[in-house]
């Protein structure tokens, strides 16, 4: 089917719900001019002096950076926690939000990104699960203690030259020893899991409510790659189990099994022609 037959079939899976799962990876905040980190070409370019270090995004992203090098591992997570606290959410936000408004507010939202952009565009906290953590929230690098606290009161300088954190690093209010951010990174044996599964809770129950009263869902993934396939996996298993359709809205990876609809755009693009032709 064309693009604009698949859209208008989204716009009827759409209008015909009554409950909306949203699901989102990394390709939702490119169109809020978040970096791309995908291969290790679109990382270098967001951090050059990762590129002259030769530090890919799998090897930074790792939990053991913080014991050999904090200054650096708060260089790079202190810049993004930054970046994500000045970023604007683009339009597409606004746009399901009206959306699931129409829905009586009978949603939920699955992410792997760690940038809380559904929070700062008005979603409710209690109805988002981040599989990856946040890096809006922090724990101990011990970990000391299970405890997971908020960062809003932390503030990280970063040296952009030497891309190196300034002292004092964030500490632990426990041990008084080194934090970081309560984000699931590769080779990480540490990560407190305890908010997220939580979450994952919420999301359960809310799945189970909507398996009870019969309502119809609607599943719209958007900007996820098949380089870590969790939300895609997520999509199609939720819609599978409970009987729902999925929109998958992404530029290249827009397959999708049968039954389900796929479209080739971009996250911003993608939600403004299917809403729009929900609202006309």
């Amino acid at each position: 089917m064309s693009i604009d037959e698949n859209m208008l079939q989204a716009r009827e899976i759409i209008r015909d719900a009554e409950a909306i799962l949203i699901t989102a990876g990394a390709g939702m905040g490119v169109d809020s001019g978040l970096p791309d980190f995908r291969g290790n070409e679109g990382f270098w370019k967001a951090y050059p002096p990762m590129a002259r270090l030769g530090i890919s995004f799998v090897e930074m992203a790792n939990p053991q950076w913080f014991d050999h090098n904090p200054a650096l591992a708060w260089g790079f997570y202190g810049h993004r926690l930054n970046l994500y606290r000045n970023t604007q959410p683009h339009e597409g936000f606004a746009l399901l939000l009206w959306l699931v408004a129409r829905k009586k507010n009978n949603y939920y939202v699955f992410t792997s990104n760690v940038d809380g952009q559904f929070q700062k565009a008005g979603f409710a906290d209690e109805r988002i699960e981040e599989c990856h953590g946040s890096i809006h929230h922090l724990q101990c690098l011990r970990p000391c203690s299970n405890h997971i606290w908020d960062a809003s009161e932390i503030t990280v300088q970063v040296d952009e030259e030497q891309f190196q954190a300034q002292p004092p690093l964030p500490q632990c209010p426990h041990c008084n020893g080194l934090a970081r951010p309560n984000v699931l990174m590769f080779g990480d044996w540490s990560w407190i899991g305890r908010r997220t599964q939580q979450q994952g809770q919420r999301l359960s129950d809310w799945l189970d409510s909507v398996q009870r009263d019969q309502q119809r869902l609607a599943v719209i993934e958007l900007g996820a790659g098949t380089a870590v396939a969790t939300v895609r996996f997520t999509s199609e298993n939720i819609a599978r189990a409970y009987n729902g359709r999925l929109i998958r809205i992404n530029p290249r990876d827009y397959h999708v099994p049968q039954r389900h609809i796929g479209i080739s755009l971009n996250a911003a693009e993608g939600i403004r022609r299917v809403v729009e032709g929900v609202i006309k």
